[in-house]
């Protein structure tokens, strides 16, 4: 199949994390696709931990064959004068063709990316010319021979069987040369995730003042030494299995990680949250609470639910829960207390998200990072106030991904009714994994939920 240019948006949702970017998937609506090309500056203290969970969970993930993963920590430098003169070859064909398809030694002309290739490969030069207005056919022909040689060494995985549905994710660190810098960006062009880790030095203000990327800042400048990734240690299971029988083990996350160093090594040890029971996660129902909207009369005209997301008051819900309302009375288990509010901190009608605040200190749940794709068939629980019974608990799945109105939903089976918008979708492990927001009276049980990528983003300042 022969794949044309792809349209694409980038940097959709406002990504704050390592975690963040490992566990958002890029939609794709007709010919458009959602790219991100992200740097992170600096590094915090869960640098390793967030490294060792987005390569653990990246590589289950292609396992199960849901997307394409690659982290490099340098570039190829060497290329051979044989090989160099073979792709001055498909350079010269490139322009044969009015630089409309673009070949590699690796992927011959019946690949089926030729046009991608071609119209990516031009989007690049004209950037790089940007930055290099002096730029002559001499300088260019180089350049592109070396986009070419590193296409085929990094990122021959992803064009091979290409599917732009796919999640295809690329890690580079310490990317501050211009002509690797800009292969990044060649790489989002063909509709690919990029990170780059920039620890220790960032890409220099021309290359910023273009604007392809968006930073993350995560801490101090410093050295940060990363084993190179090999997915084989994954694909073995040895990390798991068999971490009882090495010296120095090192458990790697099948869901979310919590990390300590060990004495004497040099790797974090990562540990294993473990699921809840249905008893313990319905204790969580605390941390969800009931919401009625009041007119301006004092009147009630509607409710819903919410839940605690921050420790000062923040409280998120839907945004049709608090749409209209002039005040709100919010109501916490285990407290008699009707908390009065009429602030509303943030709301998106798109996303149907909303923050309130109360004045009182609450205890909030912790909203998933990422880590491993959720999937159909796991096991959910949703904690909501149906038809204002409140705080009741219910269990399903997860039965499907839904994508309603350029966002992307979860559809679940874990019964809920009018007055549990606003609640939450908990995954085993007592973590929101989206905010009950609509469900379909016609069918049974079809339930969605706005995800948790966009509620981590929606939230961001408020934890």
């Amino acid at each position: 199949m022969e794949y044309n240019y792809i349209e694409k948006r980038y940097n959709v949702m406002g990504l704050a994390s390592i975690e963040a970017f490992a566990g958002i998937k890029g939609g794709m609506n007709g010919n458009c696709k959602d790219v991100y090309f992200l740097r992170v500056t600096g590094a915090d203290r869960n640098f390793l931990r967030d490294v060792a969970c987005m390569d653990e969970a990246q590589t289950d993930r292609m396992l199960r064959g849901q997307g394409i993963y690659n982290r490099v920590g340098a570039f190829p430098r060497n290329l051979e004068t044989d090989m160099a003169a073979r792709y001055m070859g498909c350079y010269q064909s490139w322009l044969d063709t009015g630089r409309e398809r673009l070949f590699t030694i690796r992927l011959g002309r019946d690949s089926g990316v030729g046009e991608l290739l071609g119209a990516s490969c031009k989007k690049v030069v004209e950037a790089y010319r940007s930055c290099n207005p002096n730029m002559n056919g001499s300088i260019e022909k180089n350049f592109v021979v070396k986009l070419l040689y590193w296409l085929d060494e990094l990122a021959y995985g992803y064009l091979k069987e290409w599917n732009p549905r796919q999640s295809m994710k690329f890690v580079a660190q310490g990317v501050t040369k211009e002509q690797e810098y800009f292969f990044c960006y060649f790489l989002t062009l063909l509709g690919i995730d990029v990170l780059l880790l920039q620890n220790e030095a960032d890409i220099d203000d021309r290359m910023e003042a273009l604007h392809l990327s968006e930073k993350i800042a995560l801490g101090e400048k410093k050295a940060v030494a990363l084993d190179a990734y090999d997915s084989r240690k994954y694909a073995s299971g040895d990390s798991i299995k068999d971490s009882s029988k090495r010296e120095n083990p090192r458990v790697v996350p099948q869901e979310s990680c919590q990390v300590r160093m060990e004495a004497g090594t040099r790797y974090p040890r990562v540990v294993i949250p473990r699921e809840l029971g249905y008893e313990e996660l319905a204790l969580l129902a605390s941390s969800v609470v009931m919401i009625a909207v009041h007119d301006g009369r004092g009147d009630i005209i509607g409710s819903g639910s919410g839940i605690m997301i921050g420790r000062a008051g923040y409280i998120l819900t839907n945004n049709h829960v608090a749409r209209g309302g002039s005040f709100y009375s919010v109501r916490i288990e285990n407290d008699d207390h009707v908390y009065r509010t009429d602030e509303i901190i943030k709301y998106n009608p798109v996303l149907d998200l909303a923050v309130i605040r109360i004045d009182r200190a609450l205890q909030p749940l912790p909203v998933y990072q990422g880590g491993r794709p959720l999937a159909r068939g796991q096991r959910v629980v949703a904690i909501g106030s149906p038809l204002g019974l409140f705080n009741s608990v219910s269990d399903g799945i997860i039965s499907g991904f839904r994508r309603m109105d350029d966002v992307d939903m979860i559809q679940f089976t874990a019964p809920i009714s009018h007055g549990s918008s606003g609640g939450a979708v908990l995954d085993l492990y007592g973590r929101v994994i989206g905010v009950s927001t609509a469900g379909i009276d016609e069918g049974q049980n079809i339930n969605l939920a706005v995800g948790y990528e966009f509620i981590n983003s929606f939230i961001k300042g408020f934890q």
